[in-house]
């Protein structure tokens, strides 16, 4: 059976993609030599002179030259302080404690054995894609626990956990900014292209729900794709799982377990009250800055929340079921969880120098600018303009991970050159939306990517960034067809993109 599925995967396209991916160094080793080269075209840079002017603020851009004794200073001195402040290692190590708590108490296997049993198999995919897409609004929640869920539960109904991980993750970034629910993301681009838009409108507002319409649907047509593309394309081509992993076991589920999922239940409808009674209130206690819902530490702060809630109802569980007798048992269960990311742990370490190296650089900056220049000075008609912008921000994406800092770049040169054109700032911020979503899911810049790999590698040893890529190569092209047909539909019928948010302006 390896045979035959060694075989299928050296078919086609994808196959060599995957060949030659593999053929690459250790993803570790590999962003080691990413940051050395950033470091030598750092030093070529400066010496030719490249710069930019930041379109915002005016100022020119220059390289920063890392091969220097003050580059060099600052690459010794901050090299521990990349590594702690690497956004994602702390993210991955809050979570997994509070998941590895509920992992060991047995309550994760309860809970997917009663989803499996419960839920029709033909939909299965189907709602894995789109919790994923939902699970946006909360922070990275969908990256440190449905993407491996996912695969657990493909695995114990005989499917390969690899096509579910790559359906999750296909939902989880590759539908970034589409969702039902206004999310974190929403006010901060919609503040930049507020920014933006007043360099030709001083009164100019960007509401938060500026793209709402337009992503609400996106959120039915990326469900529906890539369902479709991971029943019909990736799990065919991955074939047979064959590995050594073994498939969690559909037993029932027992009396004791039910009561402890009961308990589970009360549990956290306790939590929901709590967050209810503190954000519903217009003065609530877990209201942000401003009495906002959306700066409030329940999303801003949801891995700590995701820490709260997993450990309690972990707890709850493991000793109504007598899986834990003691403290030392949930103490256990924390530290059993951190053996399944030892090799995240060293190759974060490696990802976090090239990522502040090339930062520190200007190099990203520099790029991102003279590409939207580019694009500007093409001076093309609309629909053109819009793909071309699609691929640009997509491009873009592969180099420079946060969807804030490219934005901040971008917009100050696209929302006043569509506003110039006679079209509404809104527009232009959800064309770019569409771009920075459909490449996050084979761009090693995005910030989970390593882990994804090391879930990968749970199941396939031999897995590496050429399988990664070669597994979601085929979600970003649909993602791409789709939403880029979705929006040029969307201008020619001149549908809103979202309550007030109009596609035209009127200079």
């Amino acid at each position: 059976m390896a045979e035959i599925r060694d075989l299928k995967k050296g078919r086609g396209f994808l196959g060599f993609i995957e060949k030659v991916g593999n053929a690459l160094p250790h993803p570790a080793s590999l962003f080691a030599i990413f940051a050395i080269t950033v470091l030598i075209l750092s030093w070529i840079g400066y010496m030719l002179g490249w710069s930019a002017i930041h379109p915002a603020t005016g100022e020119q851009i220059d390289v920063v030259n890392l091969i220097s004794k003050d580059g060099l200073h600052r690459i010794i001195l901050d090299m521990v302080n990349n590594y702690i402040g690497f956004a994602p290692l702390g993210i991955v190590m809050v979570a997994m404690l509070g998941i590895g708590i509920a992992e060991s108490s047995g309550l994760i296997s309860a809970a997917i054995r009663m989803l499996v049993m419960k839920a029709p198999k033909s939909m299965l995919t189907l709602i894995i894609v789109f919790v994923s897409i939902l699970s946006n609004v909360a922070s990275d929640v969908g990256y440190v626990l449905i993407i491996p869920i996912a695969g657990v539960i493909f695995h114990s109904v005989g499917r390969h956990p690899i096509a579910g991980m790559a359906a999750a993750f296909a939902g989880v970034s590759g539908g970034f900014s589409a969702n039902f629910l206004i999310g974190t993301i929403d006010p901060l681009l919609a503040g930049l292209s507020t920014e933006a838009a007043r360099i030709i409108d001083p009164d100019y507002y960007v509401l938060p729900t500026g793209n709402y319409y337009f992503m609400a649907v996106s959120t039915l047509l990326i469900t529906i794709a890539a369902t479709w593309l991971t029943e019909k394309v990736i799990e065919p081509r991955l074939g047979t799982y064959s590995g050594d992993i073994q498939s969690e076991k559909l037993e029932g589920v027992t009396r004791k377990e039910r009561k402890g999922l009961k308990w589970v239940g009360i549990v956290l409808l306790i939590w929901v009250a709590i967050f209810l009674i503190g954000l519903i209130p217009s003065d609530g206690f877990l209201r942000g800055p401003g009495q906002s819902i959306l700066q409030s530490p329940v999303l801003k702060g949801f891995i700590s929340v995701l820490f709260l809630v997993c450990a309690t109802i972990g707890i709850v569980y493991g000793f109504i079921t007598g899986v834990f007798k003691s403290d030392a048992d949930v103490i256990k269960g924390m530290t059993s969880s951190f053996k399944g990311i030892v090799s995240f742990l060293v190759l974060v370490f490696f990802a976090a120098q090239f990522v502040a190296w090339f930062k520190w650089s200007n190099l990203g900056i520099i790029l991102a600018v003279k590409g939207a220049m580019f694009l500007e000075a093409i001076n093309l008609g609309l629909i053109p303009l819009v793909i071309l912008f699609i691929l640009f921000s997509a491009f873009i994406n592969l180099f420079m991970g946060s969807a804030s800092a490219k934005w901040a770049i971008l917009a100050p040169v696209f929302i006043p050159m569509f506003m110039l054109l006679g079209y509404s700032p809104e527009l232009s911020q959800a064309v770019y939306r569409i771009g920075d979503s459909i490449t996050n899911i084979i761009s090693p810049m995005m910030s989970f990517f390593a882990l994804i790999i090391v879930y990968f590698e749970k199941y396939d040893k031999k897995a590496g960034i050429g399988t990664l890529v070669a597994t979601m190569l085929p979600y970003t092209i649909a993602f791409f067809i789709v939403w880029t047909v979705l929006i040029i539909t969307w201008i020619l019928l001149d549908i809103p993109l979202g309550p007030g948010a109009g596609m035209y302006y009127g200079i």
